[in-house]
């Protein structure tokens, strides 16, 4: 347990504020983030994830650093989207972070793009020997071990792909460290899809992009975090492409992750598509019940908790979507019993996760599908919840409606609801729609950047249910 002064909070930010600076404490935390200590971590709010990713990337050992003066014990960091802090953002101030970025474009590229000499940089939160292996993610796992062992033999490229919140991540992170820590000779990055993106648009309005060719390509293991980023991105598509040649033609490796198989991304070029399916494309499921408990058995330990078996075997039972709701159960069971100064009990857990368990079950499966079939059309989910009727989106939101019916148990007005409020005779239309086309094999046809597309709908519908995972449901 982390015990805190009575002033711990303003020692924190007192202590940030020296660090960082006085403009880039004004910028990224006055106004725009709450620090909250609990039992063996550091929450920190934010307003928005753009805020949250930002400051992670760039001041989470800061914080740590700060933390641990104070109180003398590192803690575990949790970022959440605190909604008070959103509103008070909407009403009072400015998007100065994006305007500090934008207006310092030279600065914060060289900040982010590293020479060969610079400094090895700090380890990744992810690492292998913590990740829980089991039948839905063995596969995965055993391929990027292999990775660690002998970089670019077996598996390469490497694509791991699979829906939110079930691992890839860690497992990216995972072989970054476990390189660094057996090959120190080597060249490892990684960085998500969004920061390679944004690392590029510096690099090219500060004039750098000679340097950020460098940066990625001349390296032995590259790791690219949420690949299907790069939809609808021509520009960045296209420099990455020439980064995968350029590595490929070394003979280095490549790793990627994805919410979806590299073909059923929209608006990817046939280019990359063709390079990632290439080397070993492999899918991770959701967790069977003994991995979801074990997930939860170790993450109590990592806090020095004492959860009872009972508990443990209740959470994973009931909660099954992901990794990531596992663990916000947990952190709420964890913060129910500290706030009341109860034990954590059976009884306990049902009446706490009861609302949780009724309403996400069937949420997370719709988002599920949502996600899915907003990615093949190269759209997002707001694409979805909009009244646009262009082709593309039309067939998208009349498909993810037809699944969200098929699949789920909401019923017509709940679907709509979900999805940007829609009426419930929109939805039944849309079933309708979509059902005739099945009925009748019919093609289907939309744009995409580089012209329509067309495909039988039967086939499209089967390519989207296998993407979604619907046959193969966690059980216990």
């Amino acid at each position: 347990m982390i015990v805190c002064p009575p002033d711990s909070i303003t020692q924190l930010e007192s202590s940030i504020a020296d660090k960082v600076g006085p403009q880039r404490y004004k910028v990224w935390f006055k106004n725009a983030t709450t620090f909250t200590f609990a039992e063996g971590f550091l929450k920190v709010g934010v307003p928005n994830l753009f805020i949250g990713n930002w400051i992670e990337s760039h001041f989470s050992d800061t914080i740590a650093d700060s933390a641990e003066s104070i109180t003398g014990q590192r803690p575990e960091i949790v970022f959440s989207i605190s909604p008070e802090l959103a509103r008070k953002m909407r009403k009072k101030q400015p998007d100065s972070q994006v305007a500090f970025v934008a207006n310092n474009p030279e600065r914060e590229a060289r900040k982010q793009i590293r020479s060969k000499t610079a400094p090895r940089p700090r380890p990744l939160k992810g690492r292998l020997e913590d990740f829980v292996v089991g039948p839905s993610n063995r596969m995965a796992y055993a391929a990027a071990r292999s990775v660690t062992e002998q970089p670019a033999t077996h598996y390469n490229p490497l694509f791991i792909h699979g829906g939110c919140g079930l691992g890839k991540t860690h497992l990216l992170q995972g072989i970054c460290n476990e390189i660094r820590q057996r090959h120190p000779e080597l060249i490892c990055r990684c960085v998500s899809g969004e920061d390679f993106t944004n690392q590029f648009v510096f690099a090219v309005k500060g004039g750098n992009r000679d340097s950020f060719q460098h940066h990625f390509r001349n390296v032995d293991v590259l790791l690219i975090d949420d690949i299907h980023f790069f939809a609808n991105k021509r520009a960045t598509q296209e420099e990455f492409l020439h980064t995968f040649n350029a590595i490929d033609a070394a003979g280095k490796q490549v790793v990627m992750s994805s919410d979806a198989h590299p073909k059923m991304i929209g608006h990817l070029s046939e280019s990359l598509v063709t390079r990632f399916v290439s080397g070993m494309v492999i899918k991770v499921d959701s967790p069977d019940f003994e991995c979801r408990a074990e997930i939860l058995r170790r993450r109590a330990q990592r806090m020095n908790l004492d959860v009872p078996e009972p508990v443990i075997q209740y959470v994973a039972e009931h909660v099954q979507a992901n990794v990531r709701e596992l663990e916000g159960a947990l952190l709420r069971l964890v913060a129910l019993t500290q706030l009341n100064g109860e034990s954590l009990t059976l009884d306990l857990a049902r009446t706490a996760l009861k609302d949780l368990i009724q309403q996400t079950v069937p949420v997370i499966k719709l988002s599920d599908i949502e996600s899915t079939v907003a990615i093949f059309f190269g759209l997002t989910p707001a694409d979805l919840h909009t009244s646009r009727k262009t082709r593309t989106i039309a067939l998208a939101r009349g498909i993810a409606m037809h699944l969200a019916r098929k699949h789920t148990d909401m019923s017509f007005p709940e679907i709509g609801r979900f999805m940007g409020n829609k009426d419930h005779t929109t939805v039944i239309l849309a079933n309708r729609r979509i059902q005739r086309l099945i009925d009748s094999t019919e093609t289907v046809r939309w744009m995409t950047p580089s012209g329509q597309r067309e495909r039988q709908i039967t086939e499209l519908m089967d390519e989207l249910e296998q993407q979604i995972g619907k046959s193969n449901g966690s059980s216990r």
